[in-house]
Parts: C-alpha cells; sequence; structure tokens
C-alpha cells in the first residue's frame, strides 16, 4: 500500500528514449523533493529561536481563581517536532484556551518530552504552568497511532523523504488523538475568544471550497474520524502540501455527506462544517491584516461571529509585532492571552 508505483523500472528496461525519459523523471523528481526540504527546513524554521533562548526561567505568575473541579473532555495542542521552547503566539494559545476554559483541561501534549522524566525549565514552558488546568505531557507517537489505521503507515514511512513531513505528522496525529480520545483539538497558532465547549462534532471552513483542521472538536470513537484515518492511508500522497490535512478533511466530508459541493450542505450527519468567519475571519492571503492597526468597534465587527482566530503561523512567523500598538493581534493578544502579552512588552 506504502510502495512506489514500478512503472518507471520498467521504463528504465525499455528502449534507449525511454530510459532517457525514466532517468529525467527521477533527477527531476529528486530535485523538487531536495528543493522543497530544504525550503521546509530554512524558511519554515522559527525566526525567533534567538530571542527564546534569552528569556528567563521562570515567571511570576499572575493571580488567577479556577474551578478546583474540572468538567469532562479535553482541548488539546500538540508539538508533533522536537521542540520543547514555545513560542510567544503557542504561550498565547495556551494561555486563551485556558482562560476561556476555566472549568476544562488543556493538554499539551509535546513529542520532545517524549523519554523524559521532567519538563524543561524554560520561559514558555514556566508561563503554560502558572494556568491550574493546563497540563503538560509527553507525546509518544508509536503509542498513540497504536489499535489503528495509521499504525502500520506510521512505522513504514521514511520521513527523512517527506517534503512535509512534520505537517503530515501533525494532520495524522490529530485525528488518531480524538479518534482515541474525544474532545476539542486546536493549532498551536489559534487565539481563542469564546468558550468552544458546546460544539461537538464539528470543524471550520476555511474557504467556501475547503475545509481546515486547525480546529476539530469530536466524540470519541466518530465515525467521520474513522473515516478519515482510512482515507489518509488509501490515498497518501505527501508530495502535496495539504493533500493529508485541509484536502484530506474536504473530501471526506463531501463523502460523508454525498455531496460534490460544499456549499451544498454545512450540516449533515452528525457533522458541522462552521462558515469561515467561526475560526478564519481572515484568510490566508490576507495573513498581514493581522499586522495593521484597526479601530476597536472594527475589530468588535470583524470577531461578532468568531469563537478563535487563526493566525496563519506559516505565513506570519517573523513578522514584527508592536505589542503596544492598535494592531489587530497586539489588541487580540492584550484582551485574550494578557499574560503573554504583558511578557511581549517587557522582552520583544
Amino acid at each position: 500500500m506504502f510502495k512506489s508505483p514500478d512503472c518507471l523500472l520498467r521504463m528504465l528496461r525499455g528502449t534507449p528514449r525511454q530510459r532517457v525519459f525514466t532517468l529525467f523523471i527521477i533527477c527531476f523528481k529528486i530535485t523538487l523533493i531536495v528543493s522543497i526540504m530544504i525550503y521546509w527546513h530554512t524558511v519554515g524554521a522559527p525566526k525567533d529561536q534567538g530571542q527564546q533562548n534569552s528569556l528567563p526561567v521562570h515567571i511570576s505568575c499572575p493571580q488567577l481563581a479556577f474551578p478546583s473541579i474540572l468538567a469532562p473532555g479535553s482541548i488539546f495542542f500538540l508539538e508533533t517536532s522536537d521542540k520543547t521552547n514555545p513560542s510567544f503566539l503557542f504561550m498565547c494559545s495556551v494561555e486563551s484556551a485556558a482562560r476561556a476554559h476555566p472549568e476544562s483541561q488543556v493538554v499539551v501534549l509535546m513529542k520532545g518530552l517524549h523519554g523524559t522524566k521532567k519538563l524543561p525549565q524554560n520561559f514558555g514552558i514556566s508561563l503554560m504552568r502558572c494556568f491550574p488546568n493546563v497540563q503538560i505531557k509527553p507525546l509518544d507517537l508509536q503509542e498513540l497511532f497504536e489499535d489503528t489505521p495509521l499504525a502500520a503507515w506510521y512505522l513504514e514511512m521514511n520521513h527523512r523523504w517527506e517534503p512535509y513531513w512534520l505537517p503530515v505528522l501533525s494532520d495524522a496525529s490529530r485525528i488518531a488523538l480524538l479518534w482515541k480520545s474525544g474532545g476539542t483539538y486546536l493549532d498551536t497558532d489559534f487565539i481563542v475568544l469564546k468558550n468552544l465547549r458546546n460544539l461537538t462534532n464539528t470543524l471550520g471552513l476555511q474557504s467556501r471550497y475547503v475545509l481546515n483542521g486547525a480546529f476539530l472538536a469530536f466524540e470519541r470513537h466518530h465515525d467521520f474520524l474513522a473515516l478519515c484515518m482510512r482515507d489518509f492511508v488509501d490515498h497518501y500522497n505527501g508530495l502535496i502540501w495539504g493533500h493529508q490535512g485541509p484536502q484530506l478533511l474536504t473530501r471526506v466530508f463531501k463523502k460523508w455527506c454525498s455531496t460534490r459541493s460544499l456549499e451544498e450542505s454545512h450540516t449533515c450527519r452528525g457533522v458541522t462544517a462552521l462558515p469561515p468567519e467561526a475560526f478564519y475571519p481572515i484568510p490566508w492571503q490576507d495573513w498581514k491584516k493581522y499586522f495593521e492597526d484597526i479601530s476597536p468597534e472594527e475589530l468588535a465587527r470583524l470577531l461578532n461571529a468568531t469563537y478563535a482566530v487563526h493566525v496563519w503561523n506559516k505565513k506570519s512567523q517573523g513578522t514584527y509585532l508592536d505589542s503596544t500598538s492598535k494592531a489587530l493581534l497586539a489588541q487580540i493578544h492584550a484582551r485574550y492571552c494578557p499574560t503573554t502579552h504583558e511578557a511581549m512588552k517587557m522582552y520583544l
């Protein structure tokens, strides 16, 4: 299932013209994959790592009053790379979720903690631990995928030749996690504005034509997630950006609803796709708007129907933000993750 077609090998045994053409295709593919991998590891690397490393280890926590008994159901964040030093945006995501859900457990799972006995000492971890409903735990990917259709896929993949391995791994992990545990999943570049506990078996439209898995809320062992895992393996293609993420959710939702267009149905068979303003009020093409000044009145109108905002970190990371300005993102930080915001004003 996971092996490449052998048509190229057959062509190598063909006529001289076929062999030349085949070698050209092979060289082109290798060059393309290597180019994508170089781009991913350079442009995709965090640009504020030096600033993160220069931060103090500890933080003075604010006085917080949270319930001592938490309701069932968790909110999950995943870090599928080996990083254990959260960025300011990651801190803000977790803080905003913790403040919006004082009655819920917010769980941060980090692959880099697997095999360690204690949490690392850094500013981001210290800030997250200020919130009593936040738990930071190691992520064991092999255990996560165990007893799911993704188990064999994970063991057989040679991720060194996967140009988008970390996004693909994240796409797989969130589906398996919600299938096994149920609850709410959020990307680490989401800022939560409202309580999400009333959303079940729900995801969001990124545009009129595409769903996005940066927010997912599902019951444990839901059939939609089972269908997603099967499609993930049956139609796997790691060379196309988004094929295992937004495109997967879009094609599975269409199959689930027996429709060719997302415009025809947003709710069917117990699964709901909320409109773009719910989680993606600013399209990824307009990500720079987060760094432009906006009046409080405009801000209220823009986010009136929004549960959480996706900041499109892949595009926006490294962009300078004046935390004291009237920029849209600075105002969101000040209101929904004030502890992180104060730290940004102090250290950035």
